[in-house]
């Protein structure tokens, strides 16, 4: 498992083709970081050894909008964060982009269970979790999946799937696991696909840590799509409020990244803070929420 070429063909590829996810990510690293300077397509594209017009089509047809458009959207996004109410952190509003309706990750519409504290202790003992390894426009996605939904989503870059799966797998040590190509390729077009994201079939996921983890990650499954909560915010809505750092280790936990957004908690003073997957695939993640509002 060294190289998306030896993956079985996905029901659905939702990843730019070729090296276009790393052109991607270097483009929304660049907006996002200097959004300021407003960089233009023709310098981007020299900086990528791209042509502006290559740049604009391996762009827009990833995140459905044009780098132009992206960077209009980052700097109102800013501009909305400066004139937030006062006294927030500037980043807990800096995907606040005066949403109307209710765009937001629950628009993927999951449905999510815990496992009982008996079954957590047992360390997955009885569980079978069929797992594959799939492209995603966030690079290569692990997901894992028992009978009763989504249990895991990882990502990696290439190389290092071995890595991601040894991560997730010692989680769980007692569970049976299954590679199934088959099993696990419907929840990629259920997740990044957002024609797919319906009330009628809803996402089921089932969450599998401590109490206190799941209620963590019961909380974050309430951040709307664009918006983003400090952990002080979550301490507060789990009835904790001063365990920020509890709060903080359990989000580092989440098995099932994107879908239980933990990408949208920030640090107390508004910064991105670490993230399990990287922090560059984070602010790719924000960055594709915000065009994607």
């Amino acid at each position: 498992m060294n190289a998306l070429a030896q993956f079985a063909e996905p029901a659905f590829d939702a990843t730019p083709q070729g090296e276009d996810y790393e052109i991607v990510r270097k483009v929304i690293e660049r907006i996002t970081l200097d959004y300021r300077q407003q960089p233009s397509l023709e310098a981007i594209a020299s900086e990528l050894g791209q042509s502006p017009t290559q740049l604009q089509k391996v762009f827009t047809r990833w995140a459905g909008l044009s780098p132009k458009a992206f960077l209009q959207a980052v700097t109102l996004d800013h501009a909305k964060r400066l004139l937030g109410r006062e006294g927030l952190p500037l980043l807990d509003t800096s995907y606040e982009l005066g949403l109307s309706g209710p765009g937001r990750l629950h628009d993927l519409f999951v449905t999510h269970e815990a496992m009982s504290p008996g079954e957590w202790k047992a360390r997955g003992g009885g569980l079978t979790i069929r797992y594959g390894f799939h492209p995603s426009p966030f690079g290569v996605a692990l997901v894992m999946a028992t009978d009763r939904g989504l249990a895991g989503l990882a990502f990696s870059d290439l190389g290092g799937e071995r890595a991601a799966l040894d991560d997730m797998t010692c989680r769980w040590p007692m569970a049976q696991y299954v590679e199934d190509l088959e099993a696990t390729a419907p929840y990629i077009r259920r997740i990044f696909d957002r024609s797919q994201w319906s009330s009628e079939q809803p996402l089921k996921v089932v969450l599998i840590g401590s109490d206190f983890q799941v209620r963590v990650w019961q909380s974050l499954l309430k951040i709307p799509f664009g918006k983003a909560v400090t952990y002080s915010d979550v301490a507060r809505d789990i009835g904790q409020p001063s365990a920020s750092r509890a709060v903080g280790a359990a989000i580092g936990r989440n098995p099932i990244s994107f879908v239980v957004p933990c990408h949208r908690a920030l640090g107390k003073s508004g910064a991105l803070t670490g993230y399990h997957w990287g922090l560059t695939r984070k602010r790719a993640i924000l960055g594709w929420e915000a065009g994607n509002v």
